[in-house]
């Protein structure tokens, strides 16, 4: 199935909370300004172009690998944290202020303020993939967020692609209805999350299509998603995960952290140009959650 644009809920809280509710995603057409996502993009790029991971024969704007610079990243760095680049770019990319300061946009706070009914908590730990154009770079297995983030199982994620993302270079697709499942028993797999979804006798339709700068589409924490296997190979992939909650609901203490712990947040906020975002978190009386390891290994296969 095709994305259907939801942009004309907006307006109407209790339909788009009916939608969400139905469809377990939502989808938004144009939704961020065009010129803050192409600006985050080029950060993005120049960081691996720095890092010398890009084509010289490309505008940096296209994103075209280096194929023979990135054939000698090591595998286990490629696959770093499912981020598809290594560590060192991981902490560049991680220092950005524009990175941790898009998911703070109103446009954002409306949304989730409409769609759970109460204030609105952004997590601080933002996830960024800059999927590097090699064979080691597996699709993000059909999963679910739940078990990676824990807390409320009311957390909205945002996928957010940093620049024009075709099908044909690997985006995210969402099956319709699946957070009606529940939780979900998993299985090991290769791919960002190392964790698959047990997924028997699938009525729900999956629903996918070609994203532009300024898209995103945001999904419950139950809601079962997967990236598509790029058909183009060269060009690199850039997207942000940022999610979002009630202030009132409780949060598991790791999503305040930096996302797997490559910097912490001095080193982070060194060189901002604002401090009104900095630990940001700790002005709210938050609840927290005791993580349950025994929901992230369930393996029995149900099928």
């Amino acid at each position: 199935m095709a994305f259907e644009d939801c942009t004309p809920l907006l307006d109407n809280p209790e339909a788009l909370r009916l939608k969400a509710e139905e469809d377990g995603f939502l989808f938004f057409k144009g939704f961020l300004p065009k010129e803050e996502v192409l600006e985050l993009r080029r950060e993005f790029l120049s960081i691996l172009d720095k890092h010398g991971y890009l084509s010289k024969d490309a505008a940096l704007m296209d994103g075209i690998g280096n194929l023979d610079t990135i054939a000698e990243i090591p595998e286990g760095e490629l696959t770093f944290a499912g981020t598809g680049c290594p560590p060192a770019v991981y902490q560049d990319v991680q220092r950005l202020e524009l990175f941790h300061s898009l998911p703070h946009h109103p446009k954002f706070n409306s949304l989730y303020e409409a769609l759970l009914g109460s204030p609105v908590m952004p997590h601080p730990r933002h996830i960024a993939r800059l999927m590097l154009p090699a064979k080691s770079n597996s699709p993000t297995p059909s999963h679910q967020d739940f078990i990676h983030i824990q807390g409320t199982k009311q957390v909205w994620t945002s996928w957010t692609p940093i620049g024009d993302a075709p099908r044909a270079i690997g985006n995210l697709t969402i099956l319709k209805g699946s957070h009606k499942r529940g939780v979900l028993d998993i299985k090991a797999a290769k791919g960002a999350g190392g964790a698959e979804v047990w997924l028997c006798d699938v009525s729900e339709d999956w629903v996918e299509g070609d994203y532009e700068a300024g898209d995103i589409v945001t999904f419950n924490s139950l809601t079962v998603h997967k990236s598509l296997p790029p058909t183009e190979f060269g060009r690199v992939r850039l997207s942000c995960d940022y999610r979002f909650q009630s202030a009132k609901d409780v949060i598991d203490p790791s999503s305040l952290g930096v996302h797997h712990d490559v910097l912490d947040w001095e080193d982070v906020y060194k060189g901002w140009d604002s401090d009104a975002l900095k630990y940001y978190w700790r002005k709210l009386d938050l609840e927290y959650s005791e993580w349950d390891e025994s929901i992230r290994w369930q393996k029995e296969n149900i099928c």
